[in-house]
């Protein structure tokens, strides 16, 4: 799906860098969370479901996917 075709209001972590190399999320109806780039804000999204988005907030609140940080 094309970023830019979803209605929302994207947002970024504040921990995001000057350079921009981060994602962007946006609520969507019925729980749903769109995904993009945001260095090509016009292209792909990716949309996830409510518990799609839940247990993978569960996972990085638990540490799950600390071993693929780079610091």
């Amino acid at each position: 799906m094309s970023a830019s075709s979803i209605e929302t209001k994207w947002v970024k972590s504040n921990m995001s860098t000057a350079n921009g190399q981060c994602v962007e999320l946006g609520a969507l109806t019925g729980g749903r969370v769109a995904m993009r780039n945001s260095t090509d804000p016009d292209g792909p999204a990716l949309v996830f479901s409510a518990l799609e988005i839940e247990a993978f907030v569960d996972g990085a609140k638990k540490g799950e996917f600390d071993a693929m940080c780079v610091n």
